[in-house]
């Protein structure tokens, strides 16, 4: 059994879990890991198999404010070049390197830590749910969602909740999110006749459609941003034919391309703007569209104020309250309850040589257990 002074350093545990290759939607053991450490402190962990994502509820406490943390532990490929074993969970002067050192087995590490802190010290608890995935990083369709249904099903929603996601931009607690931008993301297929570019009487060049709609969807300003977010942005991300020679005039065509926006529209709105403006120029354009979130922010109050407590305390740095970036399953959890996100400096995560000072793990863990002594003080 794994005792609290170990785990109150959150090193050990980062390492371990580190060296777990829990590529999407792969566990590789990690939450077989977490899940001891966590029973050690005093939770009870159920185990849950959802599709083929495992995920993991732990809760500890009954009484007063209910507190949720919310994570993921799985993590993206590794790819090649790094100058360390991206399982390895090695530590270099003082750096720790890994796939998900930052994004973001370092800040699960870092909560746990903040709990064994506490028991340390015989400090309250209070009632603390996890709600830790392996599903963050891929469709994103049986992890925090099934987490959160299995909770509600049982009226046992968290009163409030920090998701673990590497929000600072260069100092550990520069920057709290407070909310994120919707993504829409579409697809556009469209027809033609393909034909030899010497003759193109005898064909039908499905380019010369798209090419103008896309044009149009380029330069249609959307907006110049709100109080809180940043101007909705949408960028194509992909034109193909599949042209294997260059005097074909291609059968087909296809495009791609999202769309990040504020709260001044609805995913459906901006589907729906999709489809008739593409429409104009291709009328028989196949259109496919997938929202994958709707833009949220939580009102400052209780969580904001614990938490730029807890900071300023550790750092002497007023955060930034911020919902740029991309998405993450705070958009979840926002239906639900009140939800921000803080953790480590994001600049490495998803990079080669992906990692995070010992010295800002153990930071962190630090100002967990300042928000924790600021959750359950009153």
């Amino acid at each position: 059994m794994i005792s609290t002074a170990v785990l109150a350093d959150p090193l050990r545990l980062a390492q371990s879990l580190l060296r777990c290759p829990s590529v999407t939607p792969t566990d590789g053991g990690a939450q077989i890991i977490l899940g001891q450490a966590l029973e050690a402190l005093g939770f009870l962990v159920e185990h849950r198999v959802d599709g083929p994502v495992h995920n993991l509820i732990a809760t500890m406490g009954t009484k007063g404010r209910h507190f949720g943390f919310a994570g993921h532990t799985d993590v993206v490929p590794p790819g090649t070049g790094w100058r360390t074993d991206p399982f390895g969970g090695t530590v270099v002067d003082n750096v720790l390197y890994g796939r998900g050192a930052v994004d973001m087995k370092g800040a699960i590490a870092a909560f746990v830590a903040a709990i064994a802190q506490r028991l340390n010290m015989h400090l309250p608890i209070g009632k603390i749910t996890l709600l830790i995935t392996g599903d963050e990083e891929g469709d994103a369709t049986d992890g925090t969602i099934r987490i959160l249904e299995a909770l509600a099903s049982k009226n046992k929603i968290p009163d409030l909740c920090l998701v673990g996601e590497p929000t600072s931009g260069t100092l550990l607690g520069d920057v709290i999110k407070i909310g994120r931008r919707g993504s829409i993301s579409a697809q556009i297929t469209v027809r033609g006749i393909q034909g030899h570019v010497a003759y193109p009487m005898r064909a039908d060049n499905p380019l010369h459609r798209l090419i103008p709609a896309l044009e149009t969807l380029r330069t249609h300003p959307l907006d110049d941003g709100t109080e809180y977010f940043e101007p909705s942005s949408l960028q194509i991300t992909s034109v193909d034919v599949g042209n294997p020679t260059g005097n074909i005039i291609p059968g087909a065509a296809q495009a791609a391309l999202n769309i990040r926006f504020n709260d001044r529209y609805t995913g459906k709105e901006l589907e729906s703007w999709l489809r008739a403006e593409i429409s104009r120029f291709i009328p028989d354009a196949k259109i496919s569209v997938a929202i994958s979130g709707e833009p949220f922010r939580t009102e400052p109050g209780p969580l904001t104020d614990a938490l730029e407590t807890a900071i300023e305390m550790l750092t002497g740095i007023k955060p930034r309250l911020d919902t740029g970036g991309g998405t993450s399953d705070a958009r979840f959890i926002a239906k639900y309850c009140p939800v921000a996100e803080f953790g480590l400096v994001g600049t490495l995560m998803h990079r080669t040589d992906e990692a995070v000072p010992v010295a800002d793990l153990r930071l962190l863990a630090r100002i967990y257990e300042a928000l924790l002594s600021e959750i359950f003080k009153s």
